[in-house]
């Protein structure tokens, strides 16, 4: 029997499983991104998380910086989406969109920056060169595809970090 052929409820459940992430891209004017410090990791992020059931991307990147940081803020345009393959530690695939964050300096960070204690240790705006010392390798590419998206006002799809053709965005 076609799957097609499922009352939906079973059809539905017989899918393909994937999750979903969102983030903010938080930058200064110099071309530094936000990147927290989670306690319960050795390299850094940016700040977002996993959709919760029945929230879209966009409030995800809002509520995740809300928890994470203490700022109530209004993601603008989607600048990425990376699709991340299944890991070998068993997550399967994962869809995240990144979303500009807007700009703020060093000294409007260090002010309005509330770091939740129980997830966060650590903020830092880390110019481009520091990243790939301080983030997962797919990550570096991430934020370097989100950079030239922000300065070219474009979107980017990724797979990976990569640009799925080219291999870099």
């Amino acid at each position: 029997m076609s799957t097609t052929n499922l009352p939906p409820a079973q059809y539905y459940a017989s899918l393909p499983k994937h999750i979903a992430g969102a983030g903010a891209i938080i930058h200064d004017g110099a071309g530094r991104i936000l990147l927290v410090k989670p306690s319960y990791r050795t390299t850094w992020e940016i700040p977002g998380g996993g959709l919760d059931a029945g929230e879209d991307p966009l409030r995800t990147a809002q509520r995740e910086v809300k928890e994470e940081l203490g700022i109530d803020l209004a993601p603008g345009r989607l600048l990425a989406v990376d699709w991340v393959p299944e890991q070998a530690d068993g997550r399967p695939p994962l869809a995240n969109f990144l979303f500009d964050g807007g700009v703020l300096s060093q000294a409007e960070a260090a002010r309005r920056i509330h770091l939740d204690p129980d997830e966060l240790t650590a903020w830092k705006l880390a110019d481009p060169d520091q990243w790939e010392a301080l983030l997962d390798p797919h990550m570096a590419r991430r934020l370097h595809a989100c950079s030239r998206a922000l300065a070219n006002g474009t979107t980017v799809y990724l797979q990976y970090g990569f640009h799925p053709t080219h291999g870099e965005d």
